[in-house]
């Protein structure tokens, strides 16, 4: 049987192209366009969208961008290039991958911007990989992250004749090798920069009503959570599970991340660790939400000192998480 090319597809969410106004625009009107993202109808979201949020966020969301830019660009679009490339290598090192697939190559896309998902696909064809894997880069499932996957997926084959046998990682949040690596990041944390009181587990936060219509995301997040505690042995009163990044006037999941932070202040809790197991790669939600506004928030109601552990980010764990997840849809 001649053996074939399989083709690795990292995805993450997007991020602008450069930290100005005008490039944070373009994105926050792809990413907030999304039907899956926000849910109110089309008709008047177009307008709220358009006359009052962009307007009004876009000069600064691009100042809080311009405060985490690193000199090879946005941290989420380097990480995640960086992780595809050392996937990659870790793939060709290894030598034969498994049964009639002769070698891996990897790449990596944005569901808003560019390289889009379509693009990534189209060059994986035109070098002849007849089977490709889609990865999302997002441990728990949910209908905004991984089902906007599957959304430009289905776009893709309702316009092509020719279509690669392509496949999509659902979710990890349980997987064995993820909570390893949470844990290790976790460890290697304390070990270099001691441990604090308390753990915070932070995930973004989703709309009550996206839980009510059926999104199992929060149950995950609430999963991948208890399974990193007791990997790490933690007792209850030592940790907790918060949710942020909250957007609008909805009701979303509670408890909310800052709200913990501030309650653990009125308890006399002088020193925090925040992990952000959601997010693949550091971000503006995880550098400039958690490392620069909750910090400031923290010591200014009268904590001494909040620390963002760093995501997974192209870390030697994250390589071989990847590789574990990605070989199991082979």
């Amino acid at each position: 049987m001649r053996q074939k090319l399989l083709g690795v597809i990292l995805v993450n969410l997007g991020t602008p192209a450069e930290p100005t106004p005008t490039s944070v625009r373009q994105f926050l009107r792809a990413f907030l366009s999304d039907p899956r993202v926000v849910d109110i109808p089309p008709w008047l979201w177009k307008t709220i969208l358009n006359v009052f949020i962009l307007p009004r966020r876009a000069s600064r969301v691009a100042r809080s961008y311009q405060n985490i830019w690193l000199q090879e660009g946005s941290p989420l679009r380097h990480y995640t290039r960086e992780l595809a490339d050392k996937l990659e290598a870790s793939f060709r090192e290894s030598g034969a991958v498994a049964g009639a697939i002769e070698s891996v190559k990897v790449t990596w896309a944005m569901t808003y911007g560019e390289p889009s998902i379509s693009q990534r696909v189209d060059d994986f064809k035109r070098q002849g990989i007849e089977r490709i894997v889609l990865c999302p880069l997002y441990p728990q499932f949910s209908s905004t992250t991984t089902g906007s996957v599957y959304d430009c997926l289905f776009r893709y084959i309702g316009g092509t004749r020719n279509i690669p046998d392509l496949r999509c990682v659902h979710n990890y949040h349980d997987h064995p090798a993820y909570i390893e690596a949470l844990a290790h990041s976790v460890e290697k944390h304390w070990q270099t920069h001691g441990r604090k009181q308390k753990l915070l587990i932070s995930f973004h936060g989703l709309p009550e009503r996206y839980i009510e219509q059926g999104d199992p995301y929060i149950d995950q997040c609430k999963a991948t959570a208890n399974l990193l505690a007791e990997y790490l042995q933690l007792k209850t009163d030592q940790w907790r599970t918060g949710f942020q990044s909250r957007f609008g006037r909805a009701k979303w999941v509670e408890p909310y991340a800052d709200n913990i932070i501030n309650d653990w202040v009125t308890q006399g809790i002088k020193t925090i660790d925040v992990l952000c197991p959601s997010f693949a790669t550091d971000c503006l939600e995880t550098l400039e939400e958690v490392g620069v506004e909750y910090r400031a928030m923290f010591q200014q109601a009268g904590g001494h000192d909040l620390t963002l552990i760093p995501c997974l980010n192209s870390s030697p764990a994250h390589v071989e998480l990847i590789t574990a997840v990605v070989r199991e849809h082979f």
